[in-house]
């Protein structure tokens, strides 16, 4: 086998070519339980959406429900006395879906106020109606035990023909 006048070996084969560096599918951060933590979480949800190519409505909307998925675990972990809450962003059936994860240390599961359950006014003010939010503008939601604690999710649909990882 000849190349350009060179002698290859049998063997030998041409060098692939390389392969631009992909966006990863999903990324996770350990973050401090601090109020502080959500606009950073919001910020960084909304610069992954950018590298995925996804924006506008979805990109607002995902960052509405990490939003409220991570105050709830900061304001859960206050109570419980945890130090830390992990977040998950994550594109999911072959760009179909995007998935938002929130990790806590807390046992207490996560209620929707105004669902048969009897919330004083002060009661509602401070937690339970960020999960009406939630309910309503994710394709779906919901709550996994993970240890001690437990993992909130949340997805959106991705709507029309997804452009790909890292399209811009």
């Amino acid at each position: 086998m000849r190349s350009k006048g060179i002698a290859m070996s049998t063997r030998a084969r041409p060098a692939a070519a390389r392969v631009a560096s992909a966006t990863p599918a999903s990324v996770a951060y350990r973050l401090p339980s601090k109020p502080r933590s959500v606009g950073w979480v919001r910020r960084e949800l909304r610069r992954q959406l950018e590298q995925w190519g996804l924006a506008g409505e979805l990109g607002e909307s995902a960052a509405l429900l990490v939003s409220e998925l991570v105050t709830n675990a900061v304001r859960a972990q206050a109570a419980d006395g945890g130090t830390w809450v992990g977040v998950r962003f994550a594109l999911e059936g072959g760009g179909r879906r995007v998935r938002l994860e929130v990790r806590d240390g807390s046992g207490g599961r996560p209620v929707i106020s105004g669902k048969g359950t009897e919330v004083t006014e002060e009661e509602d003010a401070e937690c339970g109606r960020g999960l009406v939010l939630v309910d309503a503008l994710a394709s779906g939601w919901g709550v996994e035990p993970d240890g001690i604690g437990k993992v909130v999710w949340a997805e959106l649909a991705v709507s029309g023909a997804w452009p790909g990882i890292g399209r811009r």
